[in-house]
């Protein structure tokens, strides 16, 4: 048996998460800029808005399909090249769009770009809490998940770029940056190795892991199906409110659509970014006292998120919804922050990225049911003020089924209070 070195963390696991930043923020501009550019596209490449939508939609599609086999990669094999050859792999396929000369093409580099980045998520996030195994491990994924948002709010660039030069020079840019940072992360990231000790509560020997031995002991685990079934409700508020708060407040408050935006990124990504960042330090200093810190933080969030979006979505005063919602998205992404190191305290050690690419399938498919049930509702004359009412209730049962959630000693691997230092290879 196995176990890593019990020491404070040395430098190596925050540069782990600084160097992960950078990957999560091209992460996320590089399929989100996309959007940000459709009228330079269509200039160049005629097609429908069913057609601009489908480039979208099969991203999200091939992205969530393959989540959960992404995360068994990132189980089964050495964790920092999965990671490296994901970027490097979609950052090509980034350079590839920009040569793309018809809708077949871009379409096919979409699906190409769905399949490489599902890859890296799961990797990632169980690479920092590899390192991070003690009272650093909310706040380090809170710091990679501030980059992920850095990079939403950068996709603005890809317009910029597009109008200024043109939009296949936006992704040929993006495209190189990652080959070459790929290249510098390959000579700089490592997988943590344990040193012989003794025997640790929780580890279980190593033994050849299989993707439908992952999947049987994820899903006999109750709490592993209350953790997906309450990530899978906050999908659905989550997508929601960022897909139609634009329209809200352009409608409810007769704003332009320039101001409306305005509120509804610039202020709002902004309350997130820091939220993510708060959720992850305070959960880190509630577990040195009590194992169950990580889980009573989020859903703390979640209650005061919840009352938030529905006074934010019920008043006439344009200044409150403005508060309210930044309050929903400062409080709300405490679970953001957190949902990793709860994956810890549930489920085996093995399973961990397999597990959170079950999650990302989830999020995606409901995210998406979410979105379109928002768009049918509106259609049936349904106010945007009732749907986020009831995305408010939504949320009170997440909180509720996370409150559930109550680890038992044996099913925590490693001790809220231990920081270990791992060793490298």
């Amino acid at each position: 048996m196995i176990s890593p070195t019990l020491q404070k963390p040395s430098f190596y696991p925050w540069l782990v998460v600084g160097l992960l930043c950078v990957v999560g923020c091209l992460n996320y501009l590089d399929r989100m800029m996309i959007t940000t550019m459709r009228s330079s596209i269509l200039a160049e490449i005629p097609m429908t808005d069913g057609q601009f939508g489908l480039l979208t939609s099969v991203f999200l599609w091939v992205y969530g399909l393959l989540s959960p086999l992404a995360g068994f990669l990132a189980d089964r094999f050495n964790r920092s090249r999965v990671i490296v050859g994901s970027l490097f792999v979609w950052s090509i396929v980034t350079w590839c769009t920009a040569q793309a000369t018809t809708f077949e093409e871009l379409l096919l580099t979409r699906a190409l770009m769905g399949i490489s980045e599902a890859c890296y998520i799961p990797a990632a996030l169980a690479l920092i809490v590899d390192y991070h195994r003690g009272t650093t491990r909310s706040l380090a994924t809170g710091v990679h998940m501030g980059g992920i948002m850095i990079g939403q709010s950068l996709g603005f660039v890809g317009g910029w770029l597009a109008e200024s030069r043109s939009w296949s020079y936006a992704f040929g840019v993006f495209g190189v940056v990652g080959i070459g940072y790929a290249v510098l992360l390959a000579l700089v990231l490592r997988d943590p190795v344990a040193v012989a000790s003794g025997p640790v509560i929780g580890v279980k020997p190593d033994s050849n892991i299989s993707f439908k031995a992952a999947i049987a002991d994820l899903f006999s685990r109750k709490a592993y199906i209350v953790a997906l079934t309450l990530w899978g409700l906050g999908g659905i508020v989550s997508w929601l409110v960022v897909g139609w708060l634009p329209t809200y407040y352009k409608e409810h408050f007769n704003l332009s659509q320039t101001v409306a935006g305005l509120y509804a990124t610039g202020y709002f990504h902004t309350a997130s970014l820091v939220g993510v960042l708060t959720g992850g330090f305070l959960a880190d200093r509630w577990s040195r006292t009590n194992p169950r810190g990580r889980i009573l933080v989020p859903f703390i969030g979640l209650i005061i998120a919840a009352p938030g979006i529905f006074i934010a979505s019920s008043t006439s005063v344009l200044s409150v919804a403005i508060v309210c919602f930044m309050i929903y998205a400062f409080t709300r992404t405490f679970l953001d922050a957190n949902m990793m190191p709860i994956l810890c305290l549930i489920a085996d050690q093995r399973y961990r990225a397999t597990g959170y690419g079950i999650l990302n399938l989830v999020a995606c498919i409901i995210g998406g049911i979410g979105l379109y049930a928002g768009g049918i509702l509106r259609d049936a004359d349904i106010d945007l003020s009732r749907i986020f009412q009831f995305a408010a209730l939504t949320m009170l049962i997440s909180a509720g089924l996370l409150y559930t959630l109550k680890p038992k000693p044996e099913d925590i691997p490693e001790s809220p209070e231990i920081q270990n230092k791992p060793v490298l290879k």
